[in-house]
C-alpha cells in the first residue's frame, strides 16, 4: 500500500482493521532491519507522501510530508544556510542498507539523533507538530508551529521513538537552526577509554560551547574515511566547537589550555571538521558485517567505560562513545543471542539501557531487541498501545513480542 495523503491512508487501514490484519509501516525501508522481525499481512509505505509545504527561514520552522527524503530537507535548509540542529544519524549503512535514503518521518519515528544532541536536544525535542493516523484509522493533529502551542499531553514527544507502533506519521513540523559560520575540532590521540571520557566530560563543563564529543577505540579509528586521522593508528578523542568565525580561534586555544594536562591536540579546520563529523553521522566506523552484532547503549557519561569493561570481560568488543560518553555503540562478535545476557547484565549493574541495532533476523527474534521495561513502565506502554492501536494492527511485535 502506497498512500499519497492522510485520508488515503485512513481508507487503506480501515479494511485491515475490520479483518484484524497486521500492517508493516515503513518509509523508505532504511530501518527495516532494526527491531524484532514480525509477519505482517501487508506493507504500508509513506514514500509517496513527499513535499515541503511550509518553510519560513526567518521563523526557523519547516513542515514536510513524512515521506520526504531527509536529503531533500537538508538540501533545502543548506541553500538558506540552515540545518537540522540535532544532526540525525543514518542507520542504513550499518544495518546493510544504502546510505542517505531515510525519510524525515522515519527520523522522528525512531528519534534518531546525532552528536549535536548534547547541546541541541534529541529529534523529539525539535519536533513541534505532527499529523498522523492511529490504529483506529483516525487522522489527528498535535502540536503546532511554535513551542508555546504545545499544551497538555505532548503527543509529539510521545510518538517520537515509537517506531510506527502507535501511529503512522503523515506530516511533521520541526525547528531548524542556522549553520554555524565556522567549526574546529580538537583531536587527542592515544587516550584509553576512561581518560577519553574524562576529557569529554571536562570539556562539556567549560564555557566554550562544545557541540560534539566522541571517543573512538584504536581499532575503530583505523576504519575512519578521514585519511589523516586513520593514519595515526591510535584511539581518538574529538571535541567540536562551532561558532562565529571570529571566536573559533579564541575558543579553541582556551579549550586547549584548559585541557593541557591531557596533551597537545591536533586541530581540524572547518572543512576537515565537516568531513569527520559527517562520516560519523553514517556510522562509518561500524560498517555492516554479518560476523558482528551492534548494540546502542545509553548510560551516564562517567559510567560508559565501566559498561564497556564489564562487556569485555565476557567477549571481545569495540566501542564508539558519543554524547560525551552518554551513548556507546558497541560492536561484538555474532552469536546465538548477540551477547544479550552479558550486555544487559553490564548495563543493569552500571545503569542505562541497551538496544540491539544489528543482528541476523533469527537472533532478533529470540532476544529482547529493545530494553526490557520495569512493570510500571510496561503497564503505561500497554495503555498507550491500547489507546492508539487497540486492534494491534501497526507494526505488532516490532518493539516487544508481547504487545
Amino acid at each position: 500500500m502506497r498512500p499519497a495523503a492522510g485520508w488515503e491512508l485512513q481508507n487503506m487501514l480501515l479494511p485491515m482493521i475490520d479483518r484484524q490484519m497486521s500492517v508493516e509501516i515503513v518509509g523508505s525501508g532504511s530501518k527495516r532491519a532494526i527491531g524484532r522481525p514480525f509477519q505482517a499481512a501487508a506493507q504500508l509505505t509513506t514514500a509517496a507522501m513527499q513535499g515541503i509545504w511550509l518553510y519560513e527561514p526567518t521563523e526557523l520552522v519547516m513542515s514536510a510530508q513524512a515521506g520526504t527524503p531527509l536529503a531533500q530537507v537538508e538540501a533545502t535548509l543548506a541553500s538558506n544556510g540552515q540545518m537540522l540542529s540535532f544532526e540525525p544519524i543514518d542507520l542504513g549503512p550499518t544495518t546493510g542498507g544504502p546510505r542517505g535514503t531515510q525519510t524525515i518521518g522515519s527520523i522522528f519515528a525512531s528519534n534518531s539523533s546525532g552528536s549535536r544532541r548534547i547541546t541541541a536536544g534529541a529529534a523529539r525535542d525539535n519536533l513541534l507538530g505532527i499529523e498522523a493516523v492511529n490504529g483506529r484509522a483516525e487522522l489527528f493533529h498535535a502540536g503546532g508551529r511554535v513551542m508555546k502551542n504545545v499544551t497538555g499531553v505532548d503527543l509529539c514527544r510521545g510518538l517520537a521513538g515509537s517506531w510506527g507502533t502507535l501511529a503512522v506519521l503523515t506530516a511533521v513540523t520541526f525547528k531548524v537552526l542556522p549553520w554555524p559560520e565556522a567549526a574546529a575540532t580538537l583531536v587527542y590521540f592515544g587516550l584509553p577509554d576512561d581518560i577519553g571520557t574524562e576529557v569529554m566530560c571536562a570539556a562539556m563543563r567549560l564555557p566554550y560551547e562544545v557541540s560534539g564529543a566522541v571517543h573512538l577505540s584504536q581499532a575503530l579509528a583505523r576504519r575512519l574515511e578521514h585519511e589523516g586521522l586513520r593514519r595515526q593508528g591510535r584511539s581518538i578523542t574529538a571535541l567540536r566547537i562551532e561558532n562565529f568565525r571570529s571566536s573559533i580561534g579564541y575558543r579553541s586555544e582556551a579549550l586547549k589550555d584548559a585541557l593541557k594536562v591531557y596533551g597537545d591536540p591536533a586541530v581540524l579546520d572547518t572543512t576537515d571538521s565537516l568531513s569527520f563529523w559527517g562520516e560519523l553521522r553514517h556510522l562509518s566506523v561500524m560498517p555492516y558485517n554479518r560476523d558482528t552484532c551492534l548494540w546502542r547503549i545509553s548510560t551516564a557519561p562517567t559510567a560508559g567505560p565501566k559498561v564497556v569493561a564489564a562487556i569485555k570481560r565476557h567477549m571481545p568488543a569495540e566501542a564508539y562513545y558519543d554524547w560525551s560518553g552518554g551513548l556507546i555503540w558497541v560492536e561484538v562478535p555474532a552469536s546465538a543471542d548477540a551477547g544479550a545476557s552479558d550486555i544487559r547484565r553490564a548495563v543493569a549493574v552500571n545503569g542505562g539501557h541497551a538496544t540491539l541495532i544489528r543482528a541476523e533476523p533469527e537472533v532478533r527474534a529470540s532476544v529482547e531487541v529493545f530494553q526490557p521495561q520495569a512493570p510500571a513502565v510496561e503497564k503505561l506502554m500497554r495503555g498507550l498501545k491500547d489507546a492508539f492501536d487497540p486492534y494491534r494492527v501497526l507494526n505488532p511485535g516490532r518493539m516487544y513480542a508481547s504487545f
